[in-house]
């Protein structure tokens, strides 16, 4: 395989894994609508914000898989994934949590490495 093969076919790789984390929490979230929007509300976040979450891990998540609009997509969900980890995993004295935030803190990265590169040449607009 030549240089540009594994660049486009690495590149393609990565939008489908990170966009499959985010499509499948959005969907995830119908399916346990009420038990997400009590989570929500717990943590001081009101639920009526839940369709626009849903919306943008679903919406945000299948930009990235096809390549649409792919800087924008990775930007928003660049910020999301930041915010979600600020809101929900910044409770350091668990374990758990400081492993969610990491874990956020880097899919933020991988977000903004696709905002500043693109959607490498096999996407649907190769160029945004």
């Amino acid at each position: 395989m030549n240089k540009e093969m594994i660049n486009n076919s690495s590149t393609l790789a990565g939008r489908v894994l990170i966009s499959f984390l985010f499509i499948m929490a959005g969907y995830n979230k119908i399916g346990g609508y009420e038990g997400t929007q009590g989570y929500m509300e717990s943590m001081g976040v009101p639920g009526w914000l839940l369709p626009l979450v849903i919306g943008v891990e679903l919406i945000g998540g299948l930009a990235v898989l096809v390549g649409y609009q792919t800087k924008i997509a990775a930007f928003l969900l660049a910020g999301f994934t930041f915010l979600s980890a600020v809101i929900f995993h910044s409770d350091f004295s668990q374990q758990m949590q400081m492993i969610l935030f990491t874990k956020n803190l880097a899919i933020t990265g991988a977000f903004l490495l696709l905002f500043v590169h693109g959607p490498g040449q096999w996407a649907l607009n190769p160029k945004n």
